[in-house]
């Protein structure tokens, strides 16, 4: 098909080329609707004819003078394609100054943001920890003797304190991995224990709400790489939060498999509510819930899968999340296996 196209000319680069002609003086206006009148008239008859031909025919125009029109247009339309590029490259230098300008002041936000989450949550420690000291000795009896009404109320205080010191060291924990300062220390972990213990730990919680919990391991689980510490609080965070949004009637299962010779899987599945399939993002999203009324509907900071998800990539691992609106959730990330 290349060989039915016209040959590429200069004129064919240039528009308005007649007005150009016009503006110089090489012709006049009545010449020029005499020359498009003589190339509409060839092309009627099936030829090929370009403006600048039509001039030459009809002796306006000679092919010297005419190599000159194009080339001096060709030279105008070359500086003002320079001319844009400069432009455009001094745009794009600075809408990058000002991107990079944008990302730098983001950064110290978020700097500032961490620097204040670490340094409240610290100067909260201390007096939380006069409160849970005084209300001990209240609850014993070291202060005095107390009514059974009082000490219900002191328990309730108790109770209070311990989830209040709970979201103090999850700040805390955030803003060290914010900073890139959490340390990580691994040994040989008894994975099953750990599971085992956070299963038991959440039983009151579980069954207040109506919901099972259940543990699937078999005995021979190998023990595996990891911060003991920090592992632990993954798994009681994943099953806090399946107990969180699971109704009554529900399960929250663990399990515990081996995969390969040298893989543990750790799952946390639940017959929760779910989470549509545009919002898995967010939910690692620090600070964030999926609505504004699952905050207050639920309860929690939003810290917690942005800390599951920071510790689990920090043991060189990846946590894998399975959802579907209204059919539950599963989380998933394995373990480096050391065996006996």
């Amino acid at each position: 098909m290349s060989q039915n196209l016209p040959k590429l000319t200069p004129e064919m680069l240039i528009p308005r080329m007649g007005e150009y002609i016009v503006q110089k003086g090489l012709i006049s206006e009545s010449d020029l609707q005499k020359a498009l009148a003589y190339q509409q008239d060839q092309m009627a008859k099936g030829n090929h004819y370009l403006l600048g031909q039509s001039l030459m025919d009809l002796n306006m125009l000679d092919r010297d003078t005419l190599d000159q029109v194009v080339t001096e247009q060709i030279l105008q339309l070359r500086s003002a394609l320079q001319s844009a590029n400069r432009n455009l490259e001094q745009r794009v230098k600075e809408r990058t100054s000002e991107l990079n300008e944008a990302l730098q002041r983001l950064s110290e936000l978020s700097q500032l943001k961490s620097n204040f989450v670490s340094n409240i949550s610290h100067e909260l420690r201390t007096p939380l920890t006069h409160v849970k000291g005084y209300i001990e000795l209240l609850v014993a009896g070291s202060l005095g003797s107390i009514s059974d009404e009082q000490r219900h109320a002191l328990q309730v205080s108790q109770r209070a304190t311990a989830k209040l010191e709970g979201m103090i060291e999850d700040l805390i924990m955030f803003s060290l991995a914010s900073k890139g300062e959490m340390s990580m220390k691994l040994q040989k972990v008894d994975i099953r224990r750990i599971v085992s213990l956070a299963a038991k730990s959440a039983l009151p919680k579980a069954e207040e709400r109506g919901v099972q919990v259940l543990v699937s391991a078999v005995e021979n689980i190998p023990t595996v790489q990891a911060d003991p510490e920090k592992i632990g609080w993954v798994v009681n965070q994943l099953l806090d939060n399946g107990i969180k949004f699971t109704p009554s009637g529900g399960s929250v299962v663990i399990s515990l498999k081996e995969e390969g010779h040298n893989l543990v899987i750790l799952t946390v599945t639940d017959t929760g509510i779910g989470i549509p399939s545009n919002k898995l993002k967010e939910i690692f999203e620090p600070f964030h819930q999926l609505d504004g009324s699952s905050t207050r509907h639920f309860g929690g900071t939003g810290l917690g899968l942005s800390l599951v998800r920071q510790i689990v990539e920090a043991h060189g691992s990846l946590l894998d999340v399975q959802s579907a609106e209204g059919k539950g959730s599963i989380f998933k990330f394995p373990l480096l296996a050391l065996g006996e």
